[in-house]
């Protein structure tokens, strides 16, 4: 235990510290201007590597391993078949997956630092516009839509790149009547899905269910679902902005 704490703050001290060099490098040499409060800046950047150092080994010990070990469980032929029928299963069969995926989605994105971070700055750029909790509850709601479709892709075995391309069409046509502010924020949403806590899981559950449904490849099935993350949030941002813009106009014209 200790000797894999000690590897994974060497290997995090070994990403963090160019990202450090290359700060300091431009400020100090091509800005040409001191570090304010650099004291801080320096440990705040310990503080970092500390705190990746136990988030990574927590999701390899805990995270990690229960996302596999539900997608295993829910995906045996006692669970899906507690009758002990024999016949194939079908998609619907497979109804808790869908719910775990869903639900797996909605809180991982919630739980998301990255999310948490973009939320706030942007409420605090649109002078309270946009709300933080409206944001993140419609992200984490497209997380929740793609897991959920992405697994279910995977259990019939349709091609990954037919929802993919139907998914994008909606997201063009949408950036045509989204209100422009909104925007830039909801394809930007679709990036911060994919970090820290949200990765671990979904790719195990993918993984997962790809080795336990019969006629699938884990390689060729068991991933995909970090692009149906991605993709579903710009959806469900860009139709939140417009809910919420067509709900004030009409409240502005019954004033």
């Amino acid at each position: 235990m200790f000797q894999e704490l000690l590897t994974t703050l060497l290997l995090t001290a070994r990403d963090v510290i160019p990202i450090a060099v290359i700060l300091f490098g431009f400020q100090l040499g091509v800005l040409k201007r001191p570090v304010n409060q650099w004291r801080k800046v320096l440990l705040g950047f310990v503080y970092v590597i500390i705190g990746l150092t136990f988030f990574l080994v927590g999701l390899q010990l805990a995270l990690f391993p229960i996302g596999e070990s539900m997608a295993n469980q829910l995906t045996t032929s006692e669970f899906l078949h507690p009758n002990g029928s024999k016949a194939p299963f079908i998609w619907q069969d497979y109804f808790w997956v869908y719910v775990f995926a869903a639900a797996i989605g909605f809180s991982t994105t919630i739980a998301e630092p990255s999310l948490i971070a973009v939320a706030i700055k942007a409420n605090q750029v649109s002078a309270g516009t946009i709300g933080i909790q409206g944001l993140r509850i419609s992200v984490a709601i497209g997380v929740a839509i793609g897991i959920t479709l992405g697994c279910f892709r995977i259990v019939v075995g349709d091609p990954i790149h037919y929802y993919i391309m139907a998914g994008y069409v909606i997201v063009v046509i949408q950036t045509f009547y989204a209100p422009k502010m909104i925007v830039p924020l909801a394809y930007d949403s679709g990036g911060v899905t994919t970090s820290t806590v949200t990765v671990p899981l979904v790719a195990a559950l993918g993984l997962g269910l790809a080795t336990n449904v019969e006629g699938r490849n884990p390689l060729i099935d068991g991933f995909g679902l970090i692009a149906f993350a991605s993709l579903f949030p710009m959806i469900t941002v860009m139709g939140y902005a417009q809910i919420v813009d067509y709900l004030s106009k009409r409240k502005a014209i019954k004033e």
